[in-house]
Protein backbone atom coordinates (compact mmCIF):
# COMPACT_ATOMS: atom_id res chain seq x y z
CA UNK A 1 0.00 0.00 0.00
CA UNK A 2 1.56 3.43 -1.29
CA UNK A 3 0.52 6.95 0.99
CA UNK A 4 0.26 10.22 -0.57
CA UNK A 5 4.33 10.55 -1.06
CA UNK A 6 4.82 6.92 -2.84
CA UNK A 7 5.92 5.49 -0.08
CA UNK A 8 4.68 1.92 0.46
CA UNK A 9 3.74 1.02 4.30
CA UNK A 10 2.91 -2.69 4.94
CA UNK A 11 -0.35 -3.12 7.20
CA UNK A 12 0.55 -5.19 10.44
CA UNK A 13 0.40 -8.51 10.02
CA UNK A 14 -2.74 -8.70 12.53
CA UNK A 15 -4.60 -6.97 9.58
CA UNK A 16 -3.33 -9.14 6.54
CA UNK A 17 -2.88 -12.32 8.14
CA UNK A 18 -5.70 -14.81 9.74
CA UNK A 19 -4.99 -16.49 12.94
CA UNK A 20 -4.26 -20.25 11.33
CA UNK A 21 -1.19 -18.03 9.09
CA UNK A 22 0.29 -15.99 12.04
CA UNK A 23 3.83 -17.36 13.17
CA UNK A 24 4.13 -18.58 16.33
CA UNK A 25 5.64 -15.14 17.46
CA UNK A 26 3.45 -13.31 15.69
CA UNK A 27 0.65 -15.25 17.51
CA UNK A 28 1.98 -14.55 21.06
CA UNK A 29 2.54 -10.87 20.39
CA UNK A 30 -1.09 -10.80 20.00
CA UNK A 31 -1.40 -10.94 23.88
CA UNK A 32 -2.20 -7.95 25.02
CA UNK A 33 -1.42 -8.84 28.35
CA UNK A 34 -4.95 -7.97 30.16
CA UNK A 35 -5.34 -11.10 31.80
CA UNK A 36 -8.87 -11.16 31.83
CA UNK A 37 -8.23 -14.56 30.50
CA UNK A 38 -6.88 -16.01 33.44
CA UNK A 39 -9.73 -14.82 35.84
CA UNK A 40 -11.64 -17.49 37.06
CA UNK A 41 -15.14 -18.11 35.31
CA UNK A 42 -18.30 -19.74 36.78
CA UNK A 43 -20.51 -21.82 34.31
CA UNK A 44 -24.56 -21.86 35.40
CA UNK A 45 -24.95 -25.86 34.71
CA UNK A 46 -28.83 -25.38 33.92
CA UNK A 47 -27.99 -22.20 31.08
CA UNK A 48 -24.74 -23.17 30.14
CA UNK A 49 -23.72 -18.99 30.95
CA UNK A 50 -20.54 -18.35 31.76
CA UNK A 51 -19.59 -15.65 34.65
CA UNK A 52 -16.31 -13.73 35.49
CA UNK A 53 -15.29 -13.81 39.19
CA UNK A 54 -12.23 -11.35 40.20
CA UNK A 55 -10.18 -14.70 41.14
CA UNK A 56 -7.27 -14.81 38.99
CA UNK A 57 -5.63 -18.17 38.59
CA UNK A 58 -3.12 -19.52 40.63
CA UNK A 59 -0.21 -19.12 37.93
CA UNK A 60 -1.84 -15.74 37.63
CA UNK A 61 1.21 -12.72 39.00
CA UNK A 62 -1.24 -10.10 39.52
CA UNK A 63 1.34 -7.36 38.99
CA UNK A 64 2.85 -8.26 36.06
CA UNK A 65 -0.89 -9.70 34.26
CA UNK A 66 1.21 -12.65 33.15
CA UNK A 67 1.48 -16.74 33.89
CA UNK A 68 4.12 -17.43 36.15
CA UNK A 69 4.84 -20.81 34.52
CA UNK A 70 3.55 -20.09 30.96
CA UNK A 71 5.23 -23.12 29.17
CA UNK A 72 3.53 -25.60 31.72
CA UNK A 73 -0.03 -23.86 32.50
CA UNK A 74 -1.92 -26.63 31.02
CA UNK A 75 0.20 -29.48 33.20
CA UNK A 76 0.28 -27.53 36.50
CA UNK A 77 -3.80 -26.07 36.08
CA UNK A 78 -5.51 -28.86 33.54
CA UNK A 79 -8.18 -26.27 33.38
CA UNK A 80 -6.10 -23.63 31.32
CA UNK A 81 -7.46 -23.63 27.99
CA UNK A 82 -4.80 -23.53 25.37
CA UNK A 83 -6.17 -20.40 22.58
CA UNK A 84 -5.89 -21.77 19.06
CA UNK A 85 -7.17 -20.37 16.03
CA UNK A 86 -10.33 -22.83 16.16
CA UNK A 87 -11.03 -22.24 20.25
CA UNK A 88 -10.65 -18.29 20.03
CA UNK A 89 -14.09 -18.95 16.95
CA UNK A 90 -15.66 -20.97 19.62
CA UNK A 91 -15.27 -19.81 23.05
CA UNK A 92 -17.87 -17.87 24.25
CA UNK A 93 -16.51 -16.15 27.17
CA UNK A 94 -13.41 -14.64 25.71
CA UNK A 95 -13.32 -10.93 26.71
CA UNK A 96 -14.82 -8.46 24.06
CA UNK A 97 -11.36 -6.70 23.91
CA UNK A 98 -9.87 -9.74 23.17
CA UNK A 99 -7.29 -9.38 20.11
CA UNK A 100 -7.73 -13.20 19.16
CA UNK A 101 -11.35 -12.38 19.09
CA UNK A 102 -10.94 -8.76 17.54
CA UNK A 103 -8.88 -10.86 15.03
CA UNK A 104 -10.84 -13.72 14.35
CA UNK A 105 -14.08 -11.35 14.00
CA UNK A 106 -12.59 -9.20 11.14
CA UNK A 107 -11.99 -6.09 13.57
CA UNK A 108 -8.90 -4.22 14.18
CA UNK A 109 -6.68 -3.85 17.80
CA UNK A 110 -7.73 -0.81 20.24
CA UNK A 111 -5.04 1.54 20.31
CA UNK A 112 -4.08 1.04 23.70
CA UNK A 113 -2.76 -2.81 22.60
CA UNK A 114 0.99 -2.73 22.56
CA UNK A 115 1.46 -3.69 18.92
CA UNK A 116 -0.90 -0.33 17.96
CA UNK A 117 0.73 1.68 21.05
CA UNK A 118 4.18 0.43 20.98
CA UNK A 119 4.36 0.74 24.36
CA UNK A 120 3.80 -2.22 26.70
CA UNK A 121 2.38 -0.79 29.73
CA UNK A 122 -0.43 0.65 26.84
CA UNK A 123 -2.99 -2.08 28.43
CA UNK A 124 -2.47 -1.22 31.86
CA UNK A 125 -2.47 2.57 31.85
CA UNK A 126 -5.87 2.15 29.94
CA UNK A 127 -7.17 0.39 32.43
CA UNK A 128 -8.02 -2.75 30.46
CA UNK A 129 -6.08 -4.93 32.34
CA UNK A 130 -6.92 -6.88 35.62
CA UNK A 131 -3.67 -5.32 37.58
CA UNK A 132 -4.72 -4.19 40.70
CA UNK A 133 -8.60 -5.91 40.32
CA UNK A 134 -7.99 -9.38 41.13
CA UNK A 135 -7.53 -11.79 44.84
CA UNK A 136 -5.54 -14.97 44.50
CA UNK A 137 -6.97 -17.87 44.01
CA UNK A 138 -5.38 -19.57 47.03
CA UNK A 139 -7.05 -17.46 49.05
CA UNK A 140 -10.46 -18.43 48.44
CA UNK A 141 -12.26 -21.80 48.71
CA UNK A 142 -14.41 -22.54 45.77
CA UNK A 143 -17.46 -23.13 47.59
CA UNK A 144 -17.12 -18.67 48.30
CA UNK A 145 -16.08 -17.98 44.29
CA UNK A 146 -19.94 -16.90 43.59
CA UNK A 147 -19.51 -14.22 45.90
CA UNK A 148 -16.75 -13.00 44.15
CA UNK A 149 -18.72 -12.77 40.90
CA UNK A 150 -17.80 -9.44 38.14
CA UNK A 151 -19.51 -8.03 35.35
CA UNK A 152 -16.27 -5.71 34.59
CA UNK A 153 -14.18 -8.48 32.57
CA UNK A 154 -16.80 -8.37 29.80
CA UNK A 155 -17.14 -4.86 29.42
CA UNK A 156 -15.43 -2.14 27.53
CA UNK A 157 -13.65 -0.17 30.36
CA UNK A 158 -13.66 3.89 30.27
CA UNK A 159 -10.77 3.86 27.58
CA UNK A 160 -10.65 7.46 27.47
CA UNK A 161 -12.11 8.47 23.89
CA UNK A 162 -10.30 5.98 22.30
CA UNK A 163 -10.92 3.72 19.48
CA UNK A 164 -10.14 1.03 17.45
CA UNK A 165 -8.98 2.27 14.35
CA UNK A 166 -10.99 1.55 11.23
CA UNK A 167 -9.82 -1.30 8.88
CA UNK A 168 -8.34 -0.33 5.25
Amino acid sequence: MADDSGKDHELPFWRVKTLEEMTDAEWESLCDGCARCCLNKLEDEDTGRVVYTDIGCSLLDGDSCRCRDYPNRSTIVPECVRLTPREVRTLSWLPNTCAYRLVAEGRDLYDWHPLVSGDPDSVHSAGVSVRGKTVREQDWPVEDWPDRIVSWPNRLPGLMGRRRRKRA
